[in-house]
């Protein structure tokens, strides 16, 4: 399926059509660069959490996530206890899965331990050299050898719920590949990964 024709007529991830919700994430932030530990960290999350789900699950419920995990602020989740485990496991306003909580607040105790700019450093390390744009979904992988390096990396560091897959996903919606489609009128407002 190559890009689609939107509300506004502008061509666009055929994806991002089916809500007002995913066109907004589509055309403001999906596919550019996010930086600093506490954002990625936050993001790793997401998509951990969204692993089996639609992502438009996790969008929808992105501010009682932020609400619940102290805005994914590293040190603050770090602190986190028992009872806030089972504070999480009660509040509607996240997917409440005890292993996708319990690997949220694993890592952040592992990530607490780290130099600042660490985790930066160690996911924007594994964004490929820019290639060439996808045409069609068909073109657009699910795994690569990066997202399988940095799953691998993150896992050796002690980081809990990162496959390969949910590697990929993350490297998608932080920018360190641009695979919004060829014809898509965000491929070019998106930032090639590296300058």
């Amino acid at each position: 399926m190559t890009a689609v024709a939107g509300a506004d007529g502008g061509l666009r991830c055929p994806w991002a059509l089916s809500t007002p919700d995913y066109v907004a994430y589509h055309d403001t932030e999906w596919g550019r660069p996010v930086h600093g530990d506490d954002a990625l960290y936050e993001r790793l999350c997401l998509e951990a959490f969204q692993s089996g789900l639609s992502w438009l699950t996790i969008l929808r419920r992105r501010e009682g996530f932020r609400k619940a995990f102290s805005s994914f602020e590293i040190a603050k989740v770090a602190a986190f206890d028992a009872s806030d485990a089972e504070r999480l496991l009660a509040d509607e306003g996240i997917i409440r899965n005890r292993a996708k909580i319990a690997a949220t607040l694993a890592n952040a105790k592992v990530l607490a331990g780290w130099e600042p700019g660490e985790l930066d450093a160690l996911i924007w390390s594994h964004a490929p050299e820019p290639g060439r744009a996808p045409r069609s979904i068909a073109d657009v992988p699910a795994v690569t050898a990066e997202s399988t390096a940095l799953s691998k990396d993150l896992k050796k560091a002690g980081i809990r719920f990162v496959g390969p897959t949910t590697a990929y996903a993350l490297m998608q919606a932080c920018g360190l590949v641009n695979d919004h489609l060829a014809a898509c009128v965000s491929r070019e407002t998106a930032a090639p990964p590296r300058a």
